[in-house]
């Protein structure tokens, strides 16, 4: 691990809205937040948003800055990436964002059956080989079931069409209540000030010309989820590394 990488995750250790739990201590102990994130810690009863693999918390970050009535926590897996957002909101004073370090996987041993009012999935590697590792596959909808409430949404917003696609068919074999669905976001005269927040990565799509998808609906509980059965062309892009994309992104 690099030095850089040691220093943030240090800072982060003192931060009081970063919440770092290894699987070791979360199997022994529990999350003793669980159920009580708006007592213990927003201190209200405001209805709780995450972003899920919120990378460096610019959607959190930025809703919570458009949603002072809401509270907003970003949830990854990389320290590194979320030590952003997480001095960002430190520093401007944000007491309606929080950041929680784990794998999306355990994400019910953190929240409460109904404590969550909505999911926020920005741009996620759609994992096109790997149906249990997509996070809109029936195996996530089970689990988001599990913390979200009656009507909690969920809202994806990716440059990936094989990923916008199968959420799609996902959305559409369960009956699942779409709300907003478009596969070019900033045409579509949909791209209000909530949808327009830009992430690192999406600059990078939208700057190879690549259009944003965006899908929103209700993850209504099912007696049995089913996986749609279509095929899905691949992304050809995505057969780049991270770093090549983001060379071709910058036109170097």
């Amino acid at each position: 691990m690099g030095k850089n990488k040691l220093a943030k995750f240090d800072d982060m250790a003192g931060y009081p809205h970063v919440f770092q739990y290894p699987f070791g201590v979360l199997k022994e102990q529990g999350f003793p937040m669980q159920g009580h994130w708006n007592e213990q810690f927003f201190k209200n009863d405001h209805p709780i948003v995450l972003e899920l693999g919120c990378g460096k918390g610019e959607y959190t970050v930025g809703l919570g800055r458009l949603f002072p009535e809401k509270n907003f926590i970003g949830v990854d897996i990389k320290g590194a990436r979320m030590w952003s957002g997480a001095k960002e909101s430190l520093e401007s004073g944000m007491t309606n964002v929080a950041f929680l370090r784990t794998s999306i996987e355990l994400i019910a041993h953190f929240f409460a059956p109904g404590e969550v009012s909505e999911i926020w999935i920005t741009f996620p590697d759609p994992q096109m080989k790997k149906v249990n590792k997509r996070l809109t596959s029936t195996r996530f909808m089970k689990l988001y079931r599990e913390i979200l409430s009656g009507d909690g949404l969920i809202h994806l917003k990716t440059d990936s069409n094989f990923m916008f696609t199968y959420t799609c068919e996902m959305a559409k074999v369960n009956h699942l209540p779409v709300k907003v669905l478009t596969d070019d976001l900033y045409h579509s005269g949909q791209a209000d000030e909530i949808l327009s927040i830009r992430t690192y990565y999406e600059q990078q799509w939208l700057d190879r010309g690549l259009n944003i998808k965006y899908i929103q609906f209700v993850c209504e509980e099912r007696e049995e989820w089913i996986e749609p059965e279509v095929e899905i062309e691949y992304d050809a892009y995505r057969s780049f590394n991270r770093s090549k994309r983001s060379a071709l992104a910058s036109g170097k």
